[in-house]
């Protein structure tokens, strides 16, 4: 101890070099695209720049005008209603999909896990391109079904455009269900079969068994699918610009499908160049997924918390 105090920090540094050489890479890679970008985005969000003309720092004004920014608040409830509906299909679903495949109550397991997974791994913007002409107005085939069952086609894209974000959750919910089966199935696994042996010997059924016994001990899972998929939705973009057409960042009719982020690039470097205004739209996005991620580990932990006692009873 005496000696470790004795050689100081630069001493340390030195006297551990040939590590601290192998893994100094990783680091300055990081300073350099991950730290640097940070904290230069952060700093430019207090200044008024359209990237050729000298900065003019502005303080706190980026932000004051993206409280008052009625357009920002549109594309944030547009993406929290996307990602509240679609994300009931996509965990809620991925849950009971992992359930049934980890339960054995179906055959060809690995064919079923191909089918769920395969969206994640395909082109969005070819899913998108695909679903674009699933959802068209009179050829797309979801339209023909409809028109055979004796109703009138929908336009999905137009009109007062209330269907186009049933078209964003549609496919969006598709290409998503899959990952969190994997990330659940995995989980699942993992649970001993002793649990499940004895509930059965209780006399569980499956209802019995997902609630009771699966899904409290998927708990860390759920919450890690839950942040994850925060990120995800706040992140959304691909989906919807090609959904509407692909040639405005606007989100189609009267802006219905616009997202955080659509907005974001709509401000810089796609639409405008209010890149000290885009950047403090993307802290507010950032501290909003913090917030939302604090909320969602506060709430499980409360949850276990207050288990913990009831558990300790019995």
């Amino acid at each position: 101890m005496t000696r470790v105090k004795t050689l100081g920090l630069w001493g340390l540094l030195y006297r551990h070099r040939v590590a601290y050489t192998y893994i100094a890479p990783f680091y300055v890679l990081f300073a350099v695209f991950g730290l640097f970008p940070i904290v230069a985005g952060l700093a430019i969000s207090f200044f008024a720049w359209n990237g050729l003309d000298p900065m003019r720092f502005v303080g706190m004004q980026n932000y004051l005008r993206l409280l008052g920014d009625g357009m920002f608040w549109k594309s944030m409830g547009n993406t929290a209603f996307i990602g509240l509906i679609a994300h009931i299909f996509i965990l809620g679903g991925g849950l009971v999909l992992a359930y049934i495949l980890n339960s054995n109550l179906v055959k060809f397991q690995n064919g079923f896990k191909t089918v769920y997974f395969l969206p994640m791994v395909t082109s969005s913007v070819a899913s998108a391109i695909v679903f674009k002409t699933l959802f068209g107005l009179n050829n797309g085939l979801i339209n023909v079904a409809i028109k055979s069952l004796g109703f009138e086609g929908i336009d999905w894209w137009g009109g007062n455009g209330d269907f186009v974000k049933v078209a964003v959750i549609v496919m969006f919910s598709w290409q998503w269900i899959g990952w969190n089966m994997v990330i659940y199935l995995a989980g699942m696994q993992a649970i001993s079969k002793d649990i499940y042996e004895a509930a059965e010997i209780d006399g569980a059924n499956h209802t019995q068994v997902f609630f009771r016994i699966t899904v409290p001990l998927l708990k860390p899972i759920i919450l890690f699918t839950l942040i994850q998929s925060t990120i995800g939705t706040l992140n959304l973009f691909t989906e919807p610009y090609i959904l509407t057409g692909g040639a405005s960042l606007l989100g189609g009719t009267d802006n219905q499908a616009m997202t955080a982020m659509m907005y974001l690039l709509n401000k810089a470097p796609y639409g405008n160049n209010l890149y000290g205004y885009a950047s403090a739209v993307a802290y507010v996005i950032s501290a909003i997924i913090i917030i939302v991620s604090l909320i969602n580990m506060k709430v499980f932990d409360r949850d276990e918390t207050a288990a913990s006692p009831a558990r300790r009873k019995k």
